[in-house]
């Protein structure tokens, strides 16, 4: 496999639009990236531009060492597998994973070890005689990997494969991509929106927003040390409370916000821990838990929302919310964390 490096990497549209802008990023060889954002934050862009399949507008992409910016996506050896899983639905499960070695004129045995080897290692030695119709949607998940598995390539680009599995298969799958990927020792990019599949998949997560890259790191130090509010918000489930210092009794300069992880937050008699009186306002079951939405005496506007074990308040009811002020976050008026 191989180690990829994106250099001030920009793609502006016409009309200014920008899809990225001055990315970089270096991609260990081996190593699992996960590119997360919202809806239009400009990471399958990034993707395809690394595939060859866009041209950047400045910088460089680099596949160890060489500069392929201007190489065309065919040359670079990179296999890239779809939210679509684009099979050929006239053909069986064992020619679709065979054609692009064919279309490369591969010899007969290579093609048959290679086809043998990908479908083994997806579970799919009883399906290749099946046609795609003839699948479910986990097992044509498998078949599109598989197909860019056979070629051997450099690295894997997998953009929003799972989206279209519903959530079992969806974690079925991504427990069979984590298994490959370390079995293979390969390379992947992997783009989701999906914070949950970002957290469990990646080796380390690139966080982007409106083309730019607001934080990299590893899950947990994304979830613990989040660089900014937008990165705080956006990682976690349910996101991280974000309260004006002076309403939790905390001082500092005007605009400035502390955030408490829901998970840090407690209901119950006054103790020994930072505290406020709170009504409760929406309970939310979810079975191995409970989320517990408060609303901030002496301030209407304020939520504070809590993740509880066992029984839960009704709603209605006045409790006392404490937090673990050992974890609590501090942001500047910009959304930069200070502490």
């Amino acid at each position: 496999m191989s180690a990829i490096t994106i250099e001030r990497l920009e793609r502006i549209y016409p009309g200014r639009h920008a899809g990225v802008l001055g990315i970089d990023l270096d991609v260990g060889d081996g190593e699992l990236l996960v590119l997360v954002g919202p809806s239009g934050c400009g990471k399958s862009t990034l993707l395809r531009l690394i595939a060859g399949l866009e041209v950047p507008t400045a910088g460089r992409i680099l596949i160890d060492g060489v500069d392929v910016t201007g190489v065309p996506p065919q040359a670079r050896d990179l296999a890239m597998v779809f939210q679509s899983y684009a099979l050929y639905p006239h053909m069986t499960v064992r020619d679709n994973l065979a054609y692009s070695l064919r279309v490369r004129r591969r010899d007969r045995q290579t093609i048959e070890a290679r086809v043998n080897a990908a479908a083994d290692a997806l579970d799919l030695r009883g399906l290749l005689d099946r046609r795609p119709a003839q699948l479910s949607g986990g097992q044509r998940q498998r078949v599109a990997l598989g197909r860019a598995l056979v070629r051997e390539p450099k690295a894997f680009l997998l953009d929003e494969p799972l989206s279209n599995l519903d959530p079992a298969l969806r974690s079925q799958a991504r427990a069979e991509i984590l298994r490959l990927q370390r079995q293979l020792g390969a390379t992947m990019i992997y783009v989701t929106h999906d914070q949950e599949e970002a957290m469990t998949l990646g080796h380390r997560v690139a966080l982007m927003r409106e083309g730019r890259l607001e934080q990299l790191a590893a899950p947990l130090e994304l979830y613990e040390k989040p660089a900014n509010t937008f990165v705080a918000r956006f990682i976690g489930s349910p996101p991280m409370n974000l309260l004006p210092a002076n309403l939790l009794g905390i001082d500092g300069p005007a605009g400035t916000l502390v955030g408490i992880r829901p998970h840090d937050v407690s209901l119950g008699a006054d103790h020994d821990t930072p505290s406020c009186r709170a009504t409760v306002d929406v309970v939310e079951p979810r079975g191995h838990d409970t989320v517990v939405h408060l609303r901030l005496e002496d301030a209407a506007a304020s939520e504070l929302v809590a993740v509880v074990q066992g029984p839960a308040p009704a709603v209605g009811s006045k409790v006392a919310a404490h937090w673990r002020s050992e974890r609590a976050l501090v942001f500047d008026d910009r959304g930069r964390r200070t502490k």
